[in-house]
This record gives C-alpha cells, sequence and structure tokens, in this order.
C-alpha cells in the first residue's frame, strides 16, 4: 500500500548534493532508478530530472525489509544523512558521485508495472513503444536534457526579445480559412452551422495587422497547424518563434534574427560568428543542389557545359544544344573506388532520381571514364577544370540545369554521410536571399507564390510583376543552419495595389481576394507601414542544438509520420451526437 507525503517537503534535488553537504540531513523525492541488493546491505539510486543520488541502506532490519520492496520507477522518499563516498567507490561520471545519503526513513509513495523498456539503461527501443508510452519515455535523461534546453532557449528567446524592445503578443487560434499552400486544420462553428472556423497555419496576417495597429515590434512563440506529410523536421501542429517589425529592411532583420541565434547557441556554450554569410537562392541550386544547403564540408557543384558542347558523347552535347548543361563535383581520395563502391555510387545517384551518372578519374595508364564516347582528352579537360587531384573522383549528371543540380545536391549529401566528411561540433549559418517571387504551375496554368502572397517584390523587379512574372524576384529571406531551414521571412507588400495585382497572378479574382481576405486588403488602406519579418522554426533549433536528427525528440508529446498519437490514440472517432450538434454528417 502506498505511504502518504503528509508534511514532508524536499530539501534537496537528486543532483544537488555535494561534499560541503556532508554531516547534513536531506530529504530527497523521486523515482528509484537501480537496485542494487547485496543482503543486507542496499543501494538504490533516486532520480528526478535533475539528476541522481546514490542512497544507502544498512543495519535497520525494518528499513531494509521496506526497501527490498523497492523495484524501478517506484516513487519513493528518502530521509538521512549525506556521507562522502570512500575514494574507492566514487562515481566520476554523477555530479552527486562524491556523496552518498544514508537512508533513516523511506517511504515507498507509489509503486510501479514493470516498465515496456528500461529508464536506467540505453536501450534500442522501437519508436512506436517510446510513443506509446511516451510519460515513461519523457523520464529517460537524454529527452528530460531535451525538453529541459528548450525551456532554457525558450526563456533566452523572450528575454532578448524584450531586450530589443519587442512585445508579446498573442494571435487568435480559431481564424479563418486563408489556405497559405499547406492544408487547414478546420473547426466547425457550432452556433454557426456550416460556418467553419480554421487553426492558423502562422500568424502571418494578425502580425501584419499589428504593424497596421502601430506596435512596431511583436514576437509571439507561436503555435502553428498544418495538415501535411509528416517526417523529421515537420510535425501537424508545432512552434514557431514569430516576429514582425515596421520600417523594416533585411538587414535590420537579419541583425535582430542572428542577435536571437547568438543567444541560443550561448544556452549550450557556443559562440558563433557574425554577420552571417548570405547567399543567392540561385547560387545555392547551382552550388548544392539545394535552397537549405549544408556549408560544413565541400563537394561543391561546378558547371562543365561549355567543355561538352561538341562532345562525341550525345547525351551531354544534346543536353547543352538544348539549353540544359553538365554538372558535376569532386569527391576527395576517391579515385581508388572499387568497381563495387562506383556502382554502389551510381545506384545512389539513381536513388535520388537521376537517369545515370558518369565519373571519371586519373589511373596510371592515363584516365579512366565510365562513357568511353567521352574519350580520355574529353574526361581529362573536365578533371582539369573541376581541378580534381590523382587521388579524386569526379561524378557528372546532365540535364535542365536546377534538374542536374538538385540531383547532385541530393548525392552530394549521401556521398559526404558515406565518406565521413561532415565535420562533428561545426556550425555553418547562411542566409538565402533573392529567391523568386512565384513559381509557375503547369498543371493549374497559374503561378504560385514561392514563400506566400504577402511578399513584396524587389522595388527593381516591379515593372515585370505583369508583364514577366517569372523574372520578379522577391525581398524573402531564409535562415539556414547545417543543411536544415532553421525559418523564413521576408519585406511584405504594404500597399492595396500591389497586393490586389499579386493575388490576380495567383488566379484569386478581385472577388475571391475580397471573400479570403477582404478585412486585410481594407486594412492597408488606414496608414499601412512598411513591414517585414521572419519565423523561426523552435522545434528544429531546439533539435539541432541538442543533436538531434528529428524534432520528434525534442517535442514533449509529437505524432508520429502517420499523423497518429500513439499515447492517446488520436485522431479516433467522436460520439454521433457530438457531430448532429454540428450540423456535421459523415460520408
Amino acid at each position: 500500500m502506498a505511504e502518504q507525503l503528509g508534511s514532508l517537503a524536499r530539501t534537496h534535488t537528486c543532483g544537488a548534493l555535494r561534499p560541503a553537504d556532508v554531516g547534513r540531513g536531506a530529504v530527497l523525492l523521486g523515482w528509484v532508478h537501480r537496485v542494487r541488493d547485496m543482503g543486507s546491505l542496499l543501494f538504490f539510486d533516486i532520480r528526478d530530472r535533475h539528476g541522481l543520488t546514490q542512497v544507502v541502506i544498512e543495519g535497520n532490519e525494518a528499513l531494509l525489509e521496506t526497501a527490498k520492496r523497492a523495484r524501478s520507477e517506484f516513487v519513493v522518499a528518502v530521509i538521512g544523512e549525506v556521507e562522502r563516498r570512500s575514494d574507492d567507490t566514487i562515481n566520476k561520471e554523477l555530479p552527486t558521485g562524491e556523496v552518498e545519503v544514508r537512508a533513516s526513513e523511506l517511504r515507498i509513495l507509489n509503486e510501479a508495472k514493470t516498465p515496456p523498456f528500461s529508464i536506467a539503461e540505453d536501450q534500442n527501443v522501437s519508436e512506436e513503444t517510446r510513443l506509446k508510452y511516451r510519460y515513461l519515455d519523457l523520464r529517460r535523461p537524454q529527452l528530460q536534457h531535451n525538453i529541459g534546453l528548450r525551456h532554457r532557449l525558450t526563456m533566452a528567446l523572450r528575454k532578448y526579445f524584450d531586450e530589443q524592445g519587442f512585445y508579446e503578443i498573442e494571435t487568435p487560434i480559431l481564424t479563418k480559412s486563408t489556405p497559405e499552400g499547406a492544408r487547414d486544420f478546420l473547426v466547425p462553428a457550432r452556433v454557426h452551422p456550416g460556418e467553419f472556423y480554421a487553426l492558423p497555419q502562422s500568424p502571418q496576417i494578425f502580425k501584419q495587422i499589428l504593424m497596421i495597429a502601430g506596435f512596431d515590434r511583436y514576437v509571439q512563440i507561436a503555435r502553428c497547424f498544418r495538415d501535411e506529410a509528416l517526417r523529421a523536421d515537420r510535425q501537424l501542429e508545432f512552434t514557431q518563434v514569430d516576429l514582425e517589425m515596421s520600417f523594416a529592411t533585411p538587414p535590420l532583420v537579419f541583425e535582430i534574427v542572428e542577435g536571437a541565434l547568438a543567444a541560443c547557441f550561448r544556452e549550450i556554450g557556443v559562440g558563433i560568428r557574425r554577420p552571417f554569410r548570405r547567399m543567392p537562392y540561385a547560387e545555392a541550386i547551382s552550388k548544392y543542389g539545394s535552397d537549405k544547403p549544408d556549408l560544413r564540408f565541400g563537394l561543391e557543384i561546378q558547371d562543365f557545359g561549355p567543355l561538352f558542347k561538341a562532345s562525341p558523347f550525345g547525351i551531354f552535347r544534346e543536353a547543352v544544344e538544348h539549353g540544359g548543361t553538365v554538372r558535376g563535383f569532386v569527391i576527395p581520395n576517391a579515385a581508388k573506388y572499387s568497381r563495387r563502391e562506383v556502382d554502389e555510387l551510381v545506384d545512389l545517384a539513381k536513388q535520388a532520381g537521376a537517369g545515370g551518372l558518369i565519373y571519371t578519374r586519373y589511373t596510371g595508364e592515363g584516365v579512366q571514364v565510365s562513357a568511353k564516347a567521352i574519350g580520355e582528352e574529353g574526361a581529362r579537360k573536365a578533371l582539369e577544370a573541376a581541378g580534381a587531384n590523382k587521388e579524386d573522383l569526379l561524378v557528372l549528371a546532365s540535364g535542365a540545369p536546377d534538374h542536374a543540380s538538385k540531383i547532385l545536391g541530393q548525392l552530394r549529401l549521401l556521398v559526404a554521410k558515406k565518406e565521413n566528411l561532415v565535420p562533428a561540433g561545426k556550425w555553418e549559418l547562411c542566409w538565402l536571399t533573392d529567391f523568386p517571387l512565384f513559381n509557375w504551375n503547369a498543371d493549374e496554368k497559374r503561378w504560385d507564390s514561392v514563400n506566400h502572397p504577402f511578399t513584396a517584390p524587389r522595388e527593381e523587379d516591379l515593372h515585370m510583376l505583369e508583364s514577366d512574372p517569372g523574372k520578379v524576384l522577391a525581398k524573402a529571406y531564409d535562415v539556414i543552419l547545417n543543411g536544415w531551414e532553421l525559418g523564413g521571412g521576408s519585406i511584405r507588400i504594404h500597399d492595396r495595389e500591389t497586393q490586389a495585382k499579386v493575388f490576380r497572378l495567383l488566379g484569386l479574382s478581385d472577388e475571391d481576394a475580397r471573400n479570403r481576405f477582404g478585412f486585410f486588403l481594407e486594412s492597408l488602406e488606414y496608414g499601412t507601414p512598411p513591414h517585414g519579418g521572419l519565423a523561426l522554426g523552435l522545434d528544429r533549433i531546439c533539435a539541432l542544438l541538442a543533436g538531434e536528427t528529428s524534432i520528434r525528440e525534442v517535442i514533449p508529446f509529437p505524432k508520429t509520420t502517420q499523423a497518429v498519437d500513439l499515447m492517446c490514440n488520436a485522431p479516433s472517432t467522436v460520439d454521433p451526437k457530438q457531430l448532429r450538434e454540428l450540423s456535421i454528417k459523415n460520408i
């Protein structure tokens, strides 16, 4: 039977005791972590989120009898005196490892079933089991560390933005459906049958309205919702560090955001170089095949199109003749690859979407090239142009310029991982700028926003907005860390005429625009200042700074990749009566 806590109060956390506390009394409250029963002598570790302390029980039969009932994950109260451990039993792995508590009283406050996995051992537990028993998974030291880091990062950000003159303002969770790219989560309005609220994909419109309202610096740790496919860096519900500033310019946004990220890095004891590197979108695609380039290693993609303009190798020559190109990159010290290793490389390229991959390298006899029609001379010129050494391998792919680079960009990441080219503990931050404002949607025969429809075009491109929208560049920017997009933003459109033009280019009639965004369009007519901002993904920042590869490791209660909460068994059916009250009928 469980004992009561009564008036007992904790004097120390389980990670607090040190040699200076020897001789003092202590009350520790927590979970039994690990038990070592030696008959007349029993040790166990008591754990809370602050750490572990060793407890020793000896010479008291009644107390030993109580202690022998305790198992891992029992909740206990320990009352005793702090003692110094003998030199040969000091645990240098623990902050509390020089001391232990000799118990004079032990209360078992609650028992526990045997957990489906060990909390004390670092076992390889399936994610399905971990998420089903998330309340146990969250007891594990790594997750407790991650959630603690998340708290510290959030507090550091709040402190930083307060010092920079930002107001933290909450925006609505129940709002109007104004699709921004992903699907909305809809919420039926019971008192308005047949009508719906939407959960916000972001606070975008509201934060712009706050600028119109005169709150010139806004920030919010905002919950956002997008009904989209899940992966390692995406969840249905996620947290943004959302900010907006009146009279903003890109350099001002960069300065503020770099300061915020520097505050985050200080929480893990790392200083970062500022200002961050800046790279146009076109350069990132060309050199790295990605709009979120990982800059921690080389393997830069180069263009060899001019070399193959008159090549005897028809695939390359025809690609260049039809407006495409030939691109490739050098893999250091890979000339020694065996035939099997080269075949694996070709397979990796095919996994990335390439129709094939050509490679060439120096050999003792001259130059080897996998497509003999290129010829030794053509291959040698490519190796020389690439700056390849005798020990290197050059890989080449052809096609439309961006397509070839994107395929090689995926291969670049796979090769870096395979060859262990990514240095540990390196942080590479950069800004991507000069994005296209629109992408052409061939299926629907209209333009789509690359960012969102409130992004301003560059002033020098305004004259092309209606005549040649595909050439218009946006005043948009993304901040990238080690191949992850931490966040993105832009300077916004602040006049109704330009906003209406953009809506029309996106296929929205004036009537559609009024129905969806009428309140916002009207607000632009009441003295809207130039403004801009950005949203940082808090989950992604936490994951990277915690050394994790998935944001699920820093979110207390995440969904699976199938969008299921295994612990709560959600989503689930609801009582038909609830549906009737909401005027909803299942089809």
